[in-house]
């Protein structure tokens, strides 16, 4: 039995332009590649056909397919991490173990327990950035505290992204920022053999979702516009990358790359993504928590009838219902909209954002938690956001601003403008006034 290394494929399901992957190929050792389809998070999900596993699991037979053309193969195993490397370890002559950072809390739990599993083995963990341009260590006050206000924080991240591309061989440190990981270059690497059999959805529990995935390729001619038309829902002016983004099946560094000097606002979505991993990282109580705690003290009224109108699009605002009705049938919603529906639930039901946080997580092919978190924290108002918690979106004047000739309202609630649509659920003007005062005795008593 040969050493091999093992790259371990989680947030990654790519081979071009993977730090990790790049690493362990020059590790020294023949590279096999593993995913593991985790139970610790399989077993939590709530419908059998979740799309985002259907495309897990197509991203990974596409990955097998690739590599066996290369005459190698992944190791595919379904379980809980500890368990199947417990497995590999007696099967598997490792030496050395790469994989990509992930700094969502149970993903540091998780590799924490295996990094102390392989340690008395003699078998080294390595793990690299892939999923950010800036990680949370890397964009600090000059006092050294994290940033909790973006735009101090975007000034800090673009400073110092410049710093290091300004530096001479800056681009080819062990921190690429921008430049590609030349991974092509190594392929050749990979260990011999066709590796394992793609479980089935169905042995896993789950079935095949019937939903579309958004391409991974954009016009370049989108991104150049994006700043015109990323706020308008009835049209293409989005790239739709979030599930790429978030399962890694291209590089967050290319599309960065390509946004430096073609459109400053795409970039600054990319450094959104950033600040809340960031926040993440530094503040792993907001999972749960608000961010702002006096927040903790908003007496939400989480009428349940309340929110299952809103869920299932059905709140007699057209803009707020459209975005739930395109959620529930796409498994995306536009940005745009998130942020209109998110304000609606927290401040005209006065519904605890977690509630919304936690449906997101269940529909979103794009679910990321970090920048839901986030999201759903900076719409309810106890967020990192600088602005306090009387801004409240109107969803009518957002309609009429957004989808003027209402395209994006026709496609998603046909019924609109007849009598089979329901009468608004709250009068937006006394909604209004009934959040600023439970929010003001909240914070104010």
């Amino acid at each position: 039995m040969s050493r091999i290394s093992i790259f371990w494929h989680r947030r990654d399901l790519r081979l071009a332009d993977n730090a990790g992957l790049y690493h362990a190929l020059r590790s020294g050792y023949p590279v096999r590649p593993l995913f593991i389809f985790d139970r610790h998070i399989l077993d939590d999900l709530v419908d059998e056909d979740d799309a985002r596993v259907t495309f897990i699991h197509q991203e990974i037979a596409r990955l097998q397919q690739t590599l066996r053309e290369r005459g190698s193969g992944m190791l595919i195993r379904y379980g809980k991490p500890e368990e199947v490397w417990r497995e590999l370890l007696q099967e598997l002559d490792v030496a050395s173990v790469y994989t990509n950072h992930d700094y969502e809390p149970y993903a540091q739990e998780r590799d924490n327990a295996v990094r102390a599993l392989l340690g008395p083995a003699g078998i080294s963990f390595h793990t690299y950035k892939d999923q950010v341009i800036l990680e949370a260590g890397e964009v600090l006050k000059s006092d050294g505290e994290p940033y909790t206000v973006f735009t101090p924080y975007s000034r800090k991240w673009r400073e110092t992204l410049a710093s290091r591309l300004s530096q001479p061989g800056g681009d080819l440190s062990a921190s690429f920022y921008l430049q590609s990981y030349p991974v092509e270059k190594y392929l050749d690497r990979l260990a011999p053999g066709a590796g394992d059999e793609t479980p089935s959805l169905d042995s896993m529990g789950f079935r095949t979702s019937g939903l579309e995935f958004p391409s991974r390729t954009v016009a370049q001619s989108l991104i150049g516009n994006y700043g015109k038309t990323r706020n308008f829902p009835a049209i293409e002016g989005t790239s739709r990358l979030g599930v790429h983004f978030r399962f890694g099946t291209i590089s967050i560094r290319e599309k960065a790359r390509k946004a430096v000097g073609l459109n400053d606002t795409y970039l600054n979505e990319l450094i959104w993504r950033d600040f809340y991993s960031m926040i993440l990282a530094h503040f792993p109580r907001v999972v749960d928590q608000p961010f702002r705690e006096k927040y903790s003290r908003i007496d939400w009224r989480n009428r349940e009838e309340e929110f299952e109108r809103w869920r299932q699009g059905r709140t007699g605002y057209p803009l707020v219902d459209a975005g739930m009705r395109e959620l529930n049938a796409t498994g995306y919603m536009h940005n745009r909209v998130r942020m209109v529906v998110a304000s609606f639930l927290t401040k005209h039901l006065l519904i605890d954002w977690r509630w919304g946080e936690a449906y997101f997580a269940r529909k979103l092919l794009d679910y990321d938690l970090a920048s839901n978190n986030g999201g759903w924290q900076w719409a309810a108002g106890c967020g990192t956001d600088a602005a306090p918690y009387f801004r409240i979106f109107n969803p009518a004047s957002q309609l009429d601003k957004f989808d003027r000739d209402r395209r994006y309202v026709k496609k998603w609630v046909p019924e609109y403008e007849t009598p089979e649509y329901p009468a608004p659920i709250v009068d937006h003007r006394e909604a209004r006034e009934r959040c600023l005062e439970v929010f003001k005795e909240a914070l104010n008593g």
